[in-house]
């Protein structure tokens, strides 16, 4: 049958393996069962040694005064000897308790702020050159200038771009089915013509974009009148140039525009006629 092999806890130190004991045994550092901490202690030592392990010339000191310990607590206690052997041992774990406990918390800490660096703080000198004495009535003019200033800017607001923003907003489809309209009754249209009927700068900006948007699909041709026929492969931009509709359905390209005016069409013609 194999050996066993048992695998040991390693211990900072005498004092780590000896809190360690306590606190497994669950007793009371202010009142330590010398006997049997001292007896697992040595119990330690010596697997420690069946296994090879490195111990520190600390941990050997620690249990021979371990022992004397021990040996003092069974001796009979005279009254100059009433202090307890313990007391010294106590103290020490007591200490390296409360050092520990402390490193577990200042260690996150120290991964959080070990990489930055401290600058000292720059003292800055009272700046003296400027030492005239301030008129109240230049004060008060200045602070009138400041409220001259925010007044002029809610005014320039008020007068300049509301009025921009407040116009109403005209829909490039309802202009785009106007346009296809007027084509389909005259056969072709210049631009001119198609943004002379506008009155307002808004629906004549409209008008143009829905021109525009009509060319990009291939809805509208550009082409010239030759000897009364529309010739659209050579057509030159001038008086004669007109719009005309594309009759190649396969050619014209799909747009939201054009959905939208044939979704809407009767809703949309209602409008164009008012």
């Amino acid at each position: 049958m194999d050996s066993l092999t048992y695998k040991l806890e390693q211990f900072e130190g005498p004092l780590d393996l000896l809190l360690s004991l306590i606190q497994k045994n669950k007793v009371s550092i202010t009142d330590i069962p010398i006997s049997l901490i001292c007896d697992q202690y040595i119990e330690y030592i010596a697997k420690a040694q069946e296994l090879d392990m490195e111990l520190a010339s600390e941990f050997i000191v620690m249990a021979s005064e371990l022992m004397l310990i021990k040996s003092k607590m069974l001796l009979p206690k005279t009254e100059e000897e009433a202090a307890d052997p313990r007391a010294t041992l106590t103290d020490a774990l007591l200490r390296y308790q409360q050092a520990k406990e402390a490193a577990q918390k200042l260690s996150p800490m120290y991964a959080y702020y070990s990489g930055r660096m401290v600058k000292d703080t720059d003292e800055i000198s009272v700046d003296k050159t400027f030492v005239a004495d301030q008129d109240v009535t230049a004060l008060c003019a200045a602070v009138r200038r400041i409220v001259a200033y925010n007044n002029a800017l809610e005014q320039a607001a008020t007068t300049t771009f509301k009025p921009m923003i407040s116009k109403p907003i005209i829909p490039v489809e309802i202009k785009i089915v106007s346009i296809l309209r007027r084509i389909e009754k005259q056969g072709a249209a210049s631009l001119e013509e198609l943004l002379d009927a506008e009155v307002t700068l808004p629906d004549m900006i409209a008008s143009f974009l829905g021109v525009l948007e009509l060319m990009k699909v291939r809805k509208l041709l550009i082409a010239d009148s030759v000897d009364g026929e529309w010739n659209r492969e050579n057509a030159l931009l001038g008086a004669d140039t007109r719009f005309i509709i594309n009759t190649n359905e396969d050619d014209v390209q799909e747009s939201e525009y054009l959905l939208d005016t044939t979704e809407n069409e009767p809703e949309q013609m209602a409008l164009t006629d008012m």
